[in-house]
């Protein structure tokens, strides 16, 4: 009987339904180790620098079962035990899909793989506690700390991203915080400043990263008919990032 026979017969199927727009089998950049990362369909933001801004439509993307899903991941067991990877769902937003996320994650638990939620944090939190129950870690992306810079990015509010991550502060859930640092938009140095005292106020933060902003969903933009605003934008250079990652380190925080 293989380990797939095996699951299958100890826990119920699940004919939950849910959007994604792609899968990455072999992920190395979305938690650590080795990562099955699954890129849901839907998102509340529309952030100038998306590299999936065909990720924006909740009616787009295909439909796939929770069943579905659990079956590749096991395929790939191999390399997430012997990295110490797991899954990562991100987007999107899967929080614009808490059932289907949540099942994942719940499934994914009790085969022991580890699970990390990417998400902007712009959610309801009422509809986000039963689903944290089944994340081992939550990659929290915060665009800015400055709120016009925030709006000016997102084209949403700052404070339910704020608030979610207070939240993960009182229940203790690990954390990795995400910035990108855009040129001439994020990298003020009162904005960078201000999100590294807000997060070193937080016990239960793991590290922070500084993303440097690229292209590289630039083609996607055209693609779909979109402006992108950020053409003329250049990429963070070495020395920009290294100052940003040295006022989250003032502030006692490992930033990489």
């Amino acid at each position: 009987m293989t380990i797939k026979d095996r699951v299958m017969t100890t826990t119920p199927q699940s004919s939950t339904k849910g959007k994604i727009h792609s899968i990455e089998t072999c992920g190395t950049v979305d938690g650590p180790g080795i990562r099955y990362v699954i890129f849901t369909q839907g998102c509340p933001l529309r952030c100038l620098y998306c590299h999936n801004p065909d990720c924006r439509h909740p009616n787009d993307g295909k439909e796939v079962t929770v069943d579905e899903l659990i079956a590749d991941i096991q395929k790939y067991r191999s390399y997430m035990n012997f990295s110490g990877g797991g899954i990562t769902v991100t987007g999107g937003e899967p929080l614009m899909q808490p059932k289907f996320v949540g099942e994942i994650f719940r499934r994914c638990q009790e085969l022991g793989i580890h699970t990390a939620l990417d998400t902007s944090g712009y959610v309801n939190l009422t509809t986000a506690k039963s689903l944290l129950e089944y994340v081992d870690l939550v990659l929290l992306d915060i665009k800015s700390f400055d709120p016009k810079i925030y709006q000016q990015v997102t084209s949403v509010s700052l404070e339910p991203t704020l608030n979610f991550a207070r939240y993960l502060n009182e229940i203790s859930k690990s954390v990795w915080i995400r910035f990108v640092l855009v040129p001439h938009l994020t990298d003020p140095p009162h904005n960078i400043r201000g999100l590294a005292k807000f997060v070193s106020s937080l016990n239960n933060v793991e590290r922070v990263e500084v993303l440097p902003f690229h292209k590289m969903g630039e083609y996607k933009w055209e693609r779909l008919g979109y402006e992108y605003q950020l053409k003329n934008i250049p990429p963070a250079s070495p020395e920009l990032v290294a100052t940003a990652k040295n006022i989250f380190q003032e502030y006692g925080m490992k930033a990489y």
